[in-house]
């Protein structure tokens, strides 16, 4: 389901060090060292975002796939334009048949992006941003290299590789995830309120379809640059 686009109230303390903390607190660098050429969420989820993708990026925009991996998940039917990635693994983005271009780069070592302002009609986040301990400086970055009016889209379920994702991300809900994304958002100044789309799957809420069909929950958290 879509939300209309709200208020969102500060919720959480970023400025606390222990919010940012590992379980696997050594460089991110060695841990993707190993290319994963999978994807890491389902179907019903890769469906989901490629449909809110074809309804919300304008044609041929110019992208960054930001954290960036194997796959971008663009609609094989979305009309692209330049697509650019930037992650941890050149083999995983070699590999990326919707990358034109990619830049190697760890944003926990350095969340600034090698770009010039206004660059970019829209920035994709898919199923990263709990790995960030520099969040708003990099959605601060999103915004410079974002043209006016161009979207920041934040996508995540409820997966993830727990060692790696900051500790306010493993402490929190799905629910208040959605706030802290929102927060982040928020706090760079740079963005409209940001507007949130949930898909759940009601059926997999029992012990049984939860083990056998329960599909990967959708969470895509859209702004917009002022």
């Amino acid at each position: 389901m879509s939300e209309p686009t709200r208020k969102f109230a500060r919720q959480f303390d970023l400025t606390r060090p222990q919010n940012w903390q590992k379980e696997d607190s050594s460089n991110d660098n060695n841990f993707y060292t190993m290319p994963r050429l999978v994807a890491h969420v389902d179907d019903n989820f890769i469906d989901t975002l490629g449909k809110y993708f074809l309804e919300h990026l304008p044609p041929r925009a110019t992208v960054l796939d930001l954290m960036s991996s194997y796959l971008t998940h663009l609609p094989p039917e979305y009309e692209r334009g330049k697509v650019t990635g930037l992650g941890m693994n050149g083999v995983e983005m070699q590999a990326n048949l919707q990358l034109n271009e990619h830049v190697v780069q760890n944003l926990n070592d350095n969340p600034k992006l090698p770009f010039p302002d206004n660059t970019f009609d829209a920035v994709l986040n898919t199923v990263s941003v709990q790995y960030l301990i520099n969040p708003v400086e990099v959605f601060r970055e999103v915004g410079r290299v974002l043209k006016p009016g161009g979207q920041y889209l934040v996508s995540f379920s409820n997966r993830m590789f727990p060692t790696k994702a900051v500790r306010i991300w493993r402490a929190s809900s799905e629910e208040e995830r959605i706030l802290l994304v929102a927060q982040y958002f928020n706090e760079t100044g740079l963005f409209e309120e940001p507007e949130v789309f949930v898909k759940v799957d009601q059926n997999g809420s029992n012990f049984w379809s939860s083990l056998f069909s329960a599909k990967d929950p959708v969470y895509i958290i859209n702004g917009k640059k002022k």
